[in-house]
Order: structure tokens, then C-alpha cells, then sequence
């Protein structure tokens, strides 16, 4: 019975030990949590309704861009679909997208 217990309570301990050291697994979370959402985050913006949606939110902002905007709004417009390029594959994007992107000065 002694054995038993002595047993026990080493395993006990040990355990003990490991959590302290390891903080309760926060390290290995801390180290491996960002590359999870990362590879999370590529995968996401590789999807398709990702690309779809990006593509005509920036087909309608070249529209707006060359069809109603003022000289004022252009300014606006162009920093708009230049950061929304930035945020997508361009060469994912099909249509007029990628030469509106290119005459503005976004290509890659």
C-alpha cells in the first residue's frame, strides 16, 4: 500500500513539475498560436469567395473610378482600389480589374 502511494504521489509531483515548467502549456501555445492563424489567414485568401468578392468590389471601384468620379474623388478612389489590390493575389483578379490596377500604378 505504501508503494502505491509513494507511486502516486511521485507521479504526482513530477506532473507538477512538467506544468510549471511548461506554464500550463501558454509557451507551446504562445510559439505555435501565430503560425496557426497565419496558415489560417493564407488559406482564407486563397478561397474563392474571397477572390470572387474582392474582384467585384474592385471591378466597381474602377467603374466609379473612370466613369463618375470628380478629380478629388479620383484621389480617394485610386488609394482605395490600390490598398484593396494590395490585399488579394492580382493574378487571381481577371477582367479589366488587373489593367485598371496596372494603369494606376498598382501592379506587381
Amino acid at each position: 500500500m505504501k508503494v502505491a502511494l509513494v507511486i502516486v504521489v511521485a507521479v504526482i509531483f513530477l506532473y507538477g513539475i512538467g506544468f510549471l515548467m511548461t506554464g500550463g502549456d501558454l509557451v507551446i501555445y504562445r510559439f505555435w498560436a501565430p503560425k496557426q492563424e497565419n496558415a489560417k489567414r493564407v488559406v482564407f485568401e486563397n478561397t474563392q469567395s474571397y477572390v470572387q468578392g474582392k474582384q467585384e468590389y474592385l471591378s466597381r471601384l474602377c467603374q466609379q473610378y473612370r466613369d463618375t468620379a470628380s478629380a478629388d474623388q479620383k484621389a480617394s478612389l485610386r488609394t482605395m482600389i490600390l490598398d484593396e489590390a494590395s490585399t488579394v493575389d492580382n493574378s487571381k483578379l481577371s477582367g479589366s480589374v488587373p489593367a485598371c490596377i496596372n494603369a494606376l500604378g498598382g501592379g506587381q
